[in-house]
C-alpha cells in the first residue's frame, strides 16, 4: 500500500477517519493525502492558487478567496501535525463539489485505500440526496473504509466479513486477507438468514468452509446469524463479537439499478459504528 486518500470535511466524522487512516499509513509506510473541495457559488471564477479569472462580482470573489486560503491553512496545520507523529503527509485543494472532486481525483491518480468519515443520513435523505460517502464507495477504482466515529482500537484485529460467495469476489476477499495478516487478526465469515432467504446451518457451514479453502483463509471462524434483514443482521452479528471492522463486497450499482435494489455495503457505510470496509467487484453502467 502506498498511497491512502483522506476526503475530509473537517467534521468529527472526518477527523475519527483521519485517525484511523494515519494509523495505517504508518504502520504501511504509506503516504496520506488529505483531500478537501471547497463548494464555491457557482458564478465565482477563482482556482485554488486564488487567482481571479474574470473581473466580476469581486466581493464574492474576495469572500471566495479568503475561503480557499482559510482551508490550506487548516490542512496545512493538519499535515503538520501528521508529520510530526511520523505519517508522511501532504495535502490537496480543489474547488467545486465534493463527490465530483473525489472523482476526479481518484481517476487521474493510484489510491491504494480511501478512508472517508461519515455522519449517517436518515432513509427519507439518502433516497433524496444520498451521501457523498455512499457515491465513493460505489465508483471506487480501490478499497473504501468508512468510519463513522473514532474507534477505541485502531488496530483491526475482530474482523467480520460478509460474503456472498460470488466468484468475483476473490479480489476482495485478498484485501481482507491481507487486512488479517497487517493485524494477525481472525476472520469470522458469517452469513446472514432472513426470513426470505434462508439456508440451513450445514450447508452454510458447508459453504463458507468450502469459500474459505478456495481463497486460502486462515485463521477464522465460521458463522450464521439469524435477522429480519441482512444489513441489521450484520451490525448485530459484528457487535456481539465486538468486531474491529466490518468487511463486505458491493456491486457497485448505479442508476436506476442503484434505486431498485440499493447496496448492504452502501447502507453499511452509512449507519454502522464499526468501521466499514467495502469493494467493489463488478460493475454495472450508468
Amino acid at each position: 500500500m502506498k498511497k491512502i486518500l483522506v476526503p475530509t470535511d473537517f467534521s468529527p466524522a472526518a477527523q475519527a477517519a483521519t485517525e484511523v487512516a494515519a494509523s495505517i499509513a504508518r504502520k504501511e509506510n504509506a503516504e496520506l493525502i488529505l483531500f478537501h473541495v471547497i463548494e464555491l457559488p457557482s458564478s465565482s471564477a477563482i482556482n485554488v492558487e486564488g487567482e481571479v479569472l474574470t473581473t466580476e462580482n469581486w466581493e464574492e470573489k474576495v469572500f471566495s478567496m479568503k475561503i480557499i486560503e482559510r482551508t490550506k491553512q487548516k490542512l496545512e496545520r493538519l499535515t503538520t501535525s501528521l508529520k510530526g507523529e511520523g505519517v508522511d503527509t501532504t495535502f490537496e485543494v480543489r474547488v467545486g463539489t465534493a463527490f465530483h472532486g473525489i472523482r476526479e481525483f481518484i481517476a487521474g491518480e493510484t489510491v491504494d485505500l480511501i478512508v472517508m468519515g461519515t455522519a449517517g443520513h436518515s432513509k427519507l435523505e439518502e433516497m433524496i440526496i444520498g451521501s457523498n460517502t455512499e457515491k465513493v464507495v460505489r465508483y471506487a477504482k480501490c478499497p473504501v473504509l468508512t468510519v463513522h466515529q473514532s474507534p477505541l482500537k485502531k488496530e483491526f484485529k475482530n474482523i467480520v466479513y460478509a460474503t456472498n460467495l460470488s466468484a468475483d469476489e476473490e479480489a476482495f476477499a485478498q484485501v481482507v486477507i491481507d487486512t488479517r495478516e497487517r493485524y494477525n487478526g481472525t476472520i469470522h465469515l458469517v452469513r446472514v438468514n432472513t426470513p426470505v432467504n434462508f439456508e440451513s446451518d450445514v450447508k452454510v457451514k458447508d459453504d463458507l468452509n468450502a469459500f474459505a479453502r478456495k481463497i486460502g483463509l486462515n485463521n477464522y471462524t465460521i458463522n450464521t446469524f439469524n435477522h429480519f434483514n441482512e444489513e441489521d443482521g450484520i451490525i448485530h452479528f459484528a457487535n456481539s463479537i465486538a468486531a474491529d471492522l466490518i468487511a463486505l463486497s458491493t456491486h457497485g450499482r448505479t442508476g436506476i439499478a442503484h434505486v431498485l435494489a440499493g447496496s448492504i455495503a452502501e447502507d453499511l457505510a452509512n449507519h454502522s459504528n464499526i468501521p466499514v470496509l467495502t469493494y467493489v467487484t463488478k460493475r454495472n453502467s450508468p
